[in-house]
């Protein structure tokens, strides 16, 4: 009896080639983009301490109440956590290793994360985010300089229908002010939360007003504003960070309903959201955090970042991009004969050495159905050696994409031919 044949975890996707290779295109945009603001890479591992996400993310959220992909390693009793973001792996590290000893820090991270939610288009169980950190600036400048980031970003992609929307947390003792506030006017509207409301009403107050719920519109609408509770300080941080956005001609649109399901932020939080992918309108999310690494064992520094959801700006990317493989392949050698497939096994190596991508054909075959494959291989040239080019220690050069006669090259001259019609075209 045949096997039954596996599939992939619901919420977990395979990349194949072509799509692959538009991911690697992707994120070598953002590399060139994140470097040319001074950020440096930082990769962590994949499982953590439970703990971790329990303390920095916070008890009372989603992610950790619902979320997380937790268990307990059989061979030494830990509890374990796929990490299901990455500021507080990213802040673990930094604290671990010191890295904010006598010095501030500008990171990155790309990778996958881990949440068991119910799969949907563009949020999957297993997802990819960027993460940008900027740990050790205190002032409203390094807040603006992630929103002008992202602004960057989303012009080098091409992607328009992106807008931007800011708020403040303010501190936690306004914070705490706004809470009490805001419990005591809930409270009084019991009768219109939903079961989901009820239960954060006293544990995450402030992610009750992230409902989606129409039948509790009025009621969040009517709700007391952070904005209202913030002190001085606060307030000139906040106009700092929107005075430099206007320096940078980035427009912007307050909304006091932005809050954070995450214990962590303080004063400055931003997304950049669309209406291109449905309900799942925030591409990019981020703010300021200034209490992560001292709860998590760090001395006490400022810090600030955002994250982007890959899956999400990827689909809004390749909306613009044509179908297809990314990458180019130089060259594809044919070849018929024992001599011949010595040949051009070794003119394979030369080419790759000097710096082409090239394919050796395998598996045998005639010529016809070898050049079949080049074809679809989407070499730019077949290199063609048969009998007569041994003989001569020569190839046939044939252009495979754009018109153009096929020539004989002699072996020797074939490197620099090849560099001179591909390369030299495109100065």
């Amino acid at each position: 009896m045949a096997q039954q044949k596996l599939q992939g975890i619901r919420g977990m996707n395979d990349l194949l080639p072509d799509e692959a290779e538009r991911w690697e295109a992707f994120e070598e945009i953002v590399r060139d983009w994140l470097k040319s603001y001074g950020y440096r890479p930082i990769r962590t591992p994949i499982l953590e301490p439970t703990a971790l996400f329990v303390r920095g993310v916070g008890e009372h959220t989603d992610i950790v109440e619902k979320e997380m992909y937790s268990f307990e390693d059989r061979l030494n009793g830990e509890q374990l956590t796929m990490r299901p973001e990455g500021t507080a792996a990213c802040v673990r590290a930094v604290t671990e290793h010191n890295l904010l000893y006598g010095a501030s820090q500008r990171l990155y991270y790309m990778g996958p994360m881990f949440r068991h939610e119910r799969p949907q288009k563009g949020r999957y169980r297993q997802f990819h985010q960027v993460g940008v950190e900027a740990l050790g600036f205190s002032g409203p400048d390094v807040d603006a300089e992630l929103i002008v980031m992202c602004r960057r970003l989303w012009d080098d992609l091409g992607l328009e229908d992106v807008t931007l929307e800011i708020n403040s947390l303010g501190d936690a003792a306004e914070r705490a002010q706004h809470r009490q506030a805001l419990i005591a006017y809930l409270e009084q509207h019991q009768d219109v939360l939903d079961d989901d409301g009820k239960r954060r009403l006293h544990s995450n107050p402030l992610r009750v007003l992230d409902s989606k719920n129409p039948a509790m519109q009025e009621v969040i609408e009517a709700a007391p504003k952070l904005m209202d509770f913030l002190g001085e300080e606060s307030l000139e941080h906040f106009e700092g960070v929107t005075a430099l956005l206007r320096e940078a001609a980035v427009p912007y649109r307050i909304n006091p309903r932005l809050v954070r399901g995450l214990d962590y932020y303080n004063r400055t939080v931003f997304e950049w959201v669309t209406t291109r992918l449905g309900a799942q309108a925030t591409i990019c999310a981020g703010g300021r955090y200034d209490s992560l690494i001292e709860s998590l064992g760090g001395k006490p520094a400022p810090a600030a970042g955002f994250a982007m959801g890959m899956e999400r700006v990827m689909m809004m990317w390749m909306d613009g991009q044509e179908s297809g493989p990314v990458s180019r392949l130089d060259a594809y050698v044919v070849y018929q004969g024992d001599a011949a497939q010595r040949l051009g096994f070794r003119l394979g190596e030369e080419l790759r050495a000097a710096g082409f991508s090239v394919v050796f054909h395998c598996g045998g075959g005639s010529f016809k159905a070898q050049m079949k494959k080049a074809d679809a291989s989407g070499a730019t040239y077949a290199i063609v050696i048969g009998e007569d080019e041994v003989a001569t220690q020569s190839v046939s050069l044939k252009p495979l994409r754009e018109g153009g006669e096929q020539e004989r090259i002699a072996v020797d001259a074939l490197t620099d031919e090849l560099a001179e019609r591909i390369y030299g075209s495109e100065e």
